[in-house]
C-alpha cells in the first residue's frame, strides 16, 4: 500500500510496463519473427538474436511478468492477450540486444553524472516521475527518492529492485538519446517542400469515362497460365514473406448448448433459485454456486452486467432478481443492503504485522493502544513513521486517495463505512490495519449482493455426440479427400490462410495455439493428428499449404491473386472497348456517347487525395491526371475498379509557397517520428534472428 511495499511487490510489472512505454514512446514497428528454421536449434532455446542465444527459463519469466501485468490491467486472459504477452516479451528482448550492440557501435552513453540527474536531479526519468512523482501537481518526492535510496543498506531486496530500476532508466535513457540522433539525421530540401505544397494544395478539374470490371462477367474473362505469371511477374515485390506462414483448411463440429441442454440448465437454475431464496447463508451459498465471482462487499453503478445492472440499484434491501437470463447466463441475486456512500476515500494508516510483535492478539492490543494515542491528540504520522512495517509509514502512513475496489474488503468497508476522522481497527491478509479516514469525497448510491451467475453450457451428451462425429471424420480423412468428404457429409470447410508461428487468433479459431504448433510440425497436405478443442467446436484441421519466408513463387501465391488477375483480364478487354471508342473521338463526351454512358464532372481533385468521389480511391487514374495537359484526351487508364478515360477541363496552382521553412518542418516532424522505428527495423532485416517460440508456446 506505500511506496516502498509497491517497488517491493510489483517491480516486476512495473519493468515490464515501463519497457512497453518506452518502446510504444518511440512508435516500433510491430516486431516480425524472424527464421524459419523452426525445430533446429536446442530444445531449451527460444531462439536467438545476433548470435545471442535466448533461453526458455529466462525468456518465460518475463512472459509470466507481462502476463501478470496484462492480468492486473484486464483481468481475465484470452488466447489472444496470452500471445500479445509472449510477442510484447519478445520484443523487448529483440529490442535489448539489437539496440545495446548499435549503442555500442556509435558510442553512444549514459555518464554518472547523467544518471544521477535522472534519478535525483532537475531532470528526472520518466519512469521516476511515475512512480514518485504527485499526479495532481507533477511534482517529483525528492525526500521519498533519498529515503528509499538510503534504505538500500538495510534491505536486499529494496537494493535488488533499485538496481534493475537504474538499469532500466539508463536503458530508456539511452533509447533517447539514439532516437534523438537519428530523427536529427534526416532533412528536407527546398525542392520536397515545394513539391509536398503544391501536391496538397494543386486542384484539377475534369470530366472522365469509365467502365467498371463488374460489366464484364466472370466466365467471360478466361485465365491462362500466362495471365497468372504476367500479373505475378509485375508484382514480384508484393509477394516478399517476412516471416514463414501456414495455411489451414477445417471442419467445425459444435458444441453449443441444443435445445434440450437450454430446457434443463433452466429447470436446474429454478431449482437453484428455490434454494437460495431460503438458505441461511447467502455469501457462501453464492460463493459455491456462482460461475462468476462478485465480491461480497458494498459496489458502484456499472460493475454488473447492464441488463441487471440497469435495474439492481432500483430493488430494496431484501429484495430477490431473477432467474434473468442476458448475455450468455442466467443471474440470481439477493440484495442484501444499499446505502448511499462516499465515491472516494483519503486515509491513513499504521499496518502491524502479527509475526513481529508476538501473535495476533498482541497485534490487536498494540493496534487498540495506538488508536487510543491517536484519539487523546498524537499525532498519527509520527506513530505510523515509529510503529508501522508498510512502506507508507515514510509519509506519515499517508496512503492518498482510492475509490471503492482499490483495497481489499476489510480495509475498504472500514474506510468507506465510518466518517471523516474515525480512526478504526481491522484485520486483513496483510496484518491488523490502524486505519485514519481522513476525508470522505462524493456520494452515491451502492449495493451490497449476493450474486450467482450460471452460464448457459452444452451437456455432456452434447459435447460427446459432437466430439463422436469429430472423430469418425477424422478416423476417415485423408489428405486428399477432405473437401470432398466434407461436402459429402453436408460440412462446411473453413479457411484460416497465412498463420504466423505465433499467432493468437486465426478465423473461425478461438483457441488456436495447439493447432498453430502441431501446423508448424507438419508436412504440406497433412490431416492434423487430433480434434481440436475450441471455446464452442470441436475442429478437424488439415496444413493446406507452406508460405517460406522470403520471395514467394507464383505457385504459393497462385490463390490469392486470383481476383487481381481476374481484374487484369478484364483490363485487357475493357482497355480495347476503351481504345475503340477514344479512336476518332475528339472529346469525352463523344467517348462517352460510343460507350453508352455519360461522362462525369470532378471538381477540386487533389494529387494527394486520390479519390475520385462517390466511387474509389485510383492512384493511377489521379497520377495520370495530374500528368497531363489541358484540354488533351488521355488514353485508356486501367485502375483499381475499372479502366478510365478523362480529359482535364483545368489546374488551379496554389499561390507561391511563402514560407518554405515552416513547410520544411511540418514535414520534417512528420519524418522524425517514423525514423527511429525505420532504423530498428533496418537493424532488425540485417540481423541473424532465429524465432522459435512456437516449439514452447
Amino acid at each position: 500500500m506505500g511506496l516502498m511495499t509497491f517497488m517491493r511487490t510489483k517491480m516486476g510489472y512495473f519493468l515490464v510496463g515501463g519497457i512497453a512505454v518506452v518502446l510504444a514512446l518511440f512508435v516500433l514497428e510491430p516486431l516480425l519473427q524472424q527464421g524459419s528454421a523452426i525445430f533446429g536449434s536446442s530444445r531449451n532455446e527460444v531462439g536467438s538474436i545476433d548470435g545471442e542465444k535466448i533461453s526458455y527459463e529466462a525468456f518465460n519469466t518475463k512472459v509470466d511478468q507481462t502476463t501478470a501485468q496484462f492480468k492486473q490491467q484486464y483481468g481475465a486472459m484470452n488466447p489472444q492477450m496470452q500471445a500479445m504477452a509472449v510477442e510484447q516479451a519478445w520484443q523487448y528482448e529483440v529490442a535489448n540486444v539489437l539496440l545495446n550492440k548499435e549503442y555500442g557501435r556509435v558510442g553512444l552513453s549514459v555518464s554518472g553524472d547523467e544518471l544521477f540527474d535522472l534519478i535525483q536531479g532537475k531532470k528526472p526519468s520518466p519512469l521516476i516521475m511515475q512512480y514518485f512523482g504527485n499526479p495532481q501537481t507533477g511534482q517529483i518526492d525528492h525526500a521519498a527518492i533519498i529515503n528509499s535510496l538510503k534504505a538500500q543498506s538495510k534491505d536486499p531486496n529494496l537494493k535488488m529492485q533499485w538496481d534493475l530500476l537504474q538499469n532500466e532508466i539508463e536503458k530508456q535513457a539511452l533509447q533517447q538519446k539514439y532516437n534523438n540522433l537519428v530523427s536529427n539525421s534526416v532533412y528536407v530540401t527546398s525542392l520536397e517542400a515545394n513539391d509536398e505544397y503544391v501536391n496538397r494544395n494543386k486542384l484539377a478539374s475534369l470530366k472522365y469515362v469509365n467502365l467498371d470490371y463488374s460489366s464484364v462477367l466472370d466466365k467471360d474473362a478466361k485465365l491462362t497460365d500466362a495471365d497468372y505469371q504476367a500479373y505475378f511477374d509485375a508484382n514480384k515485390k508484393r509477394f516478399f514473406n517476412p516471416t514463414e506462414t501456414r495455411s489451414l483448411e477445417y471442419v467445425s463440429f459444435s458444441i453449443k448448448p441444443t435445445a434440450t441442454d437450454s430446457a434443463l440448465i433452466k429447470t436446474q437454475i429454478e431449482k437453484l433459485a428455490a434454494d437460495f431464496q431460503t438458505t441461511p447463508n447467502d455469501s457462501l451459498f453464492a460463493a459455491n454456486n456462482s460461475d462468476v465471482k462478485v465480491p461480497y462487499t458494498y459496489i458502484t453503478k456499472g460493475k454488473l452486467d447492464p441488463a441487471v445492472d440497469s435495474v439492481i440499484f432500483n430493488y430494496q434491501a431484501g429484495s430477490f432478481y431473477g432467474p434473468k437470463f442476458s448475455g450468455n447466463s442466467y443471474k440470481l441475486i439477493k440484495v442484501i443492503g444499499n446505502r448511499v456512500s462516499p465515491d472516494s476515500v483519503k486515509a491513513s494508516h499504521i499496518l502491524i504485522d502479527p509475526s513481529k510483535v508476538g501473535g495476533e492478539e498482541k497485534a490487536m492490543k498494540l493496534a487498540d493502544s495506538l488508536k487510543n494515542l491517536a484519539l487523546k491528540g498524537s499525532s498519527f504520522a509520527e506513530l505510523a513513521k515509529t510503529y508501522s512495517v508498510d512502506g507508507s509509514k515514510e509519509h506519515g502512513g499517508e496512503l492518498g486517495t482510492f475509490a471503492r475496489g482499490a483495497m481489499v474488503p476489510a480495509f475498504e468497508n472500514a474506510a468507506f463505512d465510518g466518517k471523516t476522522g474515525d480512526i478504526k481497527v481491522v484485520r486483513s491478509q496483510f496484518g491488523v490495519h490502524v486505519i485514519k479516514i481522513e476525508k470522505q469525497i462524493g456520494a452515491s448510491k451502492v449495493v451490497k449482493l449476493a450474486y450467482i451467475e450460471k452460464a448457459l453450457a452444452p451437456s455432456q451428451k452434447t459435447r460427446d455426440a459432437a466430439y463422436k462425429k469429430a472423430l469418425a471424420f477424422l478416423n476417415e480423412v485423408k489428405s486428399d479427400n477432405f473437401n470432398a468428404l466434407a461436402q459429402k457429409n453436408g460440412y462446411t470447410v473453413g479457411v484460416a490462410d497465412r498463420i504466423t508461428p505465433t499467432q493468437g487468433y486465426a478465423p473461425g479459431l478461438d483457441n488456436p495455439r495447439q493447432v498453430i504448433r502441431d501446423a508448424y510440425d507438419a508436412k504440406k497436405g497433412t490431416v492434423l493428428p487430433q480434434v481440436y478443442t475450441m471455446d464452442n467446436d470441436y475442429v478437424v484441421v488439415k496444413l493446406t499449404a507452406i508460405q517460406p519466408k522470403g520471395q514467394l513463387a507464383l505457385e504459393d501465391v497462385k490463390k490469392q491473386i486470383e481476383p487481381m488477375v481476374l481484374n487484369a483480364k478484364k483490363a485487357q478487354i475493357l482497355t480495347e472497348k476503351m481504345n475503340a471508342a477514344l479512336s476518332g473521338a475528339s472529346n469525352i463526351d463523344g467517348v462517352a456517347q460510343k460507350l453508352g454512358k455519360s461522362a462525369v464532372d470532378v471538381e477540386n481533385l487533389v494529387f494527394a487525395n486520390p479519390v475520385i468521389p462517390g466511387l474509389a480511391q485510383e492512384n493511377k487514374f489521379t497520377g495520370a491526371v495530374f500528368g497531363s495537359q489541358a484540354g488533351k484526351l488521355s488514353k485508356a487508364i486501367d485502375g483499381e475498379k475499372g479502366v478510365y478515360a478523362f480529359i482535364v477541363t483545368g489546374f488551379t496552382n496554389p499561390a507561391p509557397l511563402d514560407n518554405t521553412y515552416k513547410q520544411k518542418q511540418t514535414m520534417l516532424s512528420s519524418i522524425a517520428q517514423r525514423a527511429f522505428g525505420n532504423a530498428f527495423q533496418v537493424l532488425q532485416d540485417k540481423a541473424d534472428i532465429k524465432d522459435n517460440r512456437v516449439k514452447f508456446y
